[in-house]
C-alpha cells in the first residue's frame, strides 16, 4: 500500500454527484461554458459558478478562451485539464503486443507495436512491456500517471485483474498482473479480455455502434467476442461473457482446441484452424497454390489461405467458406439471442476478403429472425491496429470517471498514487 498525504475530508454525495456530472459534461466536450453547463443539468447559475469553481481549484478544469459574443456578454470557455495526467495502455495478443500513452481523454500521444510471444510466461512479457512503458512516458513529458489499462488474450476475473485459466498462456493462470503494475507505478490498473477492450475502442472509432447495441467479433488465432448495450460493456457476471471461441458447434469432431475440449468454433474456423487445415491441403496436394507457398516458407498461415482463396485457389476458398459458415451460424443464434443493431468483424482473419465477410453475413441472415436482421449493419471493424489501445484507455476512464472511484479521490485531487483505488471503490 503506497503512502498518501493527508487530504481534504470529501463533500457530500450529491454535490460530488453534480461536480462529477458538471466535470463529465466539460471532458466529453458535451458543453463549454458554464450557461451551457446550467442548460444541461438544471442547476442555477450561482451553483454551476460554485461548482466549476471546486473543479477549477482541484485542477480538474481551467478557464479557457471567451466564446465569440453573440450580441450579449462574451462567455468564458471552460477546458478539461486532460494533460494533468497520463494513462498507460496496452493489448497483448498470442504473438505480439502493443503500448502506449494516452492522455485523460483517451487520445493516443504514442505508442509501440514489437512481436512478443504470450506463451513465455507473464514475468519475461511483463517486463518488455514494463520497458516500452518506461520509454514511452520519458516521451511523452513529466505528468503522472493516473492509471492503466491492459487488454489480455484469454478470460480475466475483472474484479482481481487475474487471468483465469487461458488456454493459449501458460503459467498466467492467476497471475497478478494488476497488482504487479499498480506497484510498480503507483497507480490503480484495471485488466480485461483484449476483445472486450476492442469493443469499446470500436465505440469511440465508430460513431454509428455508440447509438445501438454492439457484438464485436475478434477472428485471428482465436475468435473472441466483445458485447456491449448502449454504450455499456457487458462483462457478466466474473468477466468472461463474450467467450464464443470455446462454444461447441460440432459433436463428434476429433481436433481437439486448446482449452482441451472438442468441437470448439475456434479449433474449426479461427485463424490457426485455417493454417492447420491449409498446410494438411498443401501436404496432400489439393491445393497448388498452397503447396508452392508450403514449398518456399516452410509452413502456411491463415494469410496465405487468404491470399490463395483470392486467387482462386479452390480449396483455400471451400476452407473459408466452411469457417465462415460455423462462424456465421453461432452468430445467427446470438443475433436471435441479444438482437444487436451491429455486428464488428475485427482481427486478422476478418480481413481476409469479400468472400469471408460475405459467407459470414449470408449465413446469419439465412439462419436468424427476419425482425432481428431487418435493420441489422454486418461490417468490418474501422478501429485498424490500435483499436485495442483506444479501449483499454476508454475502461481506464470509466472507471476513473465512476462515481464509486470519483468520491474516492476527489479529496486527493488525482487517482495518482492510488493504486487501491480499483478495490477501495467496489466497498
Amino acid at each position: 500500500m503506497s503512502l498518501r498525504p493527508a487530504v481534504e475530508r470529501a463533500p457530500g454525495a450529491d454535490l460530488t454527484s453534480d461536480l462529477l456530472t458538471l466535470l463529465e459534461l466539460v471532458r466529453t466536450g458535451a458543453a463549454r461554458t458554464r450557461t451551457e453547463l446550467s442548460t444541461a443539468t438544471g442547476l442555477g447559475r450561482t451553483a454551476v459558478t460554485q461548482r466549476v469553481t471546486q473543479l477549477i481549484e482541484a485542477g480538474l478544469l481551467e478557464e479557457g478562451e471567451l466564446n465569440a459574443s453573440t450580441g450579449g456578454r462574451q462567455a468564458r470557455t471552460l477546458k478539461f485539464r486532460k494533460d494533468s495526467g497520463r494513462i498507460l495502455v496496452a493489448e497483448l495478443g498470442a504473438t505480439s503486443f502493443s503500448a502506449g500513452v494516452t492522455d485523460l481523454c483517451g487520445n493516443l500521444l504514442a505508442h509501440h507495436s514489437e512481436p512478443c510471444n504470450i506463451a513465455a510466461g507473464p514475468e519475461p512479457v511483463l517486463e518488455r512491456v514494463e520497458a516500452r512503458f518506461d520509454t514511452l512516458l520519458k516521451s511523452t513529458g513529466s505528468a503522472p500517471v493516473w492509471g492503466i489499462g491492459v487488454g489480455l488474450p484469454g478470460p480475466v476475473e475483472f474484479a482481481t485483474g487475474q487471468p483465469s485459466e487461458p488456454p493459449i498462456m501458460p503459467g498466467w493462470d492467476g497471475y497478478p498482473v494488476r497488482d504487479r503494475l499498480a506497484r510498480r507505478y503507483d497507480a490503480p490498473v484495471w485488466v480485461d479480455n483484449e476483445v472486450n477492450l476492442m469493443a469499446l475502442g470500436a465505440l469511440r472509432e465508430d460513431g454509428s455502434a455508440v447509438r445501438g447495441d454492439l457484438l464485436y467479433l475478434k477472428v485471428g488465432t482465436g475468435i473472441g467476442a466483445g458485447i456491449t448495450t448502449a454504450g455499456r460493456l457487458h462483462r457478466g457476471a466474473q468477466g468472461c461473457a463474450g467467450d464464443i471461441g470455446h462454444v461447441a458447434v460440432l459433436d463428434d469432431s476429433p481436433v481437439v482446441c486448446r482449452c482441451g475440449k472438442t468441437g470448439c468454433l475456434e479449433s474449426l474456423a479461427g485463424g490457426a484452424a485455417l493454417a492447420r487445415d491449409g498446410k494438411a491441403a498443401a501436404e496432400a496436394g489439393t491445393s497448388p497454390y498452397l503447396r508452392e507457398t508450403l514449398a518456399a516458407s516452410g509452413t502456411v498461415t491463415s494469410k496465405d489461405v487468404a491470399a490463395a482463396a483470392q486467387a482462386g485457389d479452390r480449396t483455400a476458398v471451400e476452407l473459408l467458406i466452411t469457417a465462415g459458415q460455423r462462424i456465421g451460424a453461432l452468430l445467427a443464434t446470438l443475433v436471435n439471442f441479444y438482437n444487436p443493431s451491429t455486428i464488428l468483424l475485427g482481427g486478422g482473419v476478418a480481413g481476409a476478403g469479400d468472400l469471408f465477410l460475405a459467407t459470414i453475413r449470408e449465413t446469419i441472415y439465412r439462419r436468424s429472425l427476419p425482425l432481428a436482421t431487418r435493420d441489422l449493419q454486418i461490417r468490418r471493424a474501422n478501429a485498424g491496429d490500435l483499436g485495442g489501445l483506444a479501449g483499454a484507455s476508454l475502461m481506464v476512464c470509466e472507471e476513473l470517471f465512476s462515481m464509486p472511484a470519483f468520491c474516492r479521490w476527489l479529496p486527493r485531487r488525482t487517482p495518482a498514487g492510488y493504486p487501491e483505488l480499483p478495490d477501495e471503490s467496489r466497498t
